[in-house]
């Protein structure tokens, strides 16, 4: 039994994948799961677009009609659309910014391969491994880049929704104005993100 499980030894040691083979799958899942996020965003943000849209329309006409009770419902709709914009936007920071340190943490663990490679006399697989840290250098920038942008739209948010409640129940024509312009503001960033989305 000793001499079978010595003699088994090598074909167990060569069925184990290799670290790195194993950490390339676990990427893959990863990938997968972003891809997976990225898609329920694009819903969401369809589905943003679409609400602010409806509400500016409403808002229109409530002030033509010269309708203070429409308006005034509006301003609680508008604030409680907001309010879930910085919820979701909260968690999308909180999202980019683990995708960036992951992606930054492959660039840390490629660049070890390359020079175990080199340690090795592996000029082929070091040639391959050199490949991927460029790929994954450039992936780990443009996440950071979008975790930078995901912060700087968050504070946008927050920035309007106190803009907004300091205007809202108010009906003088330059609060109206102001609720006006902020709810332009979120349907182009509604717009931007979209536009966003199908790049990625």
């Amino acid at each position: 039994t000793f001499a079978l499980s010595v003699a088994l030894l090598p074909t167990l040691a060569t069925a184990q994948p290799r670290p790195e083979v194993r950490q390339d799958r676990r990427e893959i899942r990863q990938d997968q799961r972003e891809v997976r996020q990225d898609q329920r965003q694009l819903r969401d943000d369809r589905r943003d677009a679409r609400r602010y849209a409806t509400l500016l329309a409403e808002f229109d006409q409530a002030r033509a009609a010269g309708q203070p009770a429409a308006m005034a419902a509006l301003d609680q709709r508008i604030q409680a659309a907001i309010a879930g914009e910085i919820r979701e936007s909260n968690r999308e920071v909180a999202q980019k910014g683990a995708e960036a340190a992951r992606s930054q943490a492959e660039v840390g663990r490629d660049r070890r391969e390359v020079g175990r490679d080199v340690v090795r006399g592996q000029p082929v697989r070091a040639a391959d491994d050199r490949r991927d840290l460029r790929d994954d250098r450039r992936d780990a920038a443009d996440d950071r880049r979008d975790a930078g942008r995901e912060r700087f739209d968050n504070a946008r948010l927050r920035s309007m929704q106190e803009q907004y409640a300091a205007a809202a129940g108010r009906m003088d024509p330059p609060s109206i104005e102001r609720k006006r312009q902020i709810l332009v503001q979120l349907n182009v960033m509604a717009q931007q993100e979209l536009a966003g989305d199908r790049r990625e």
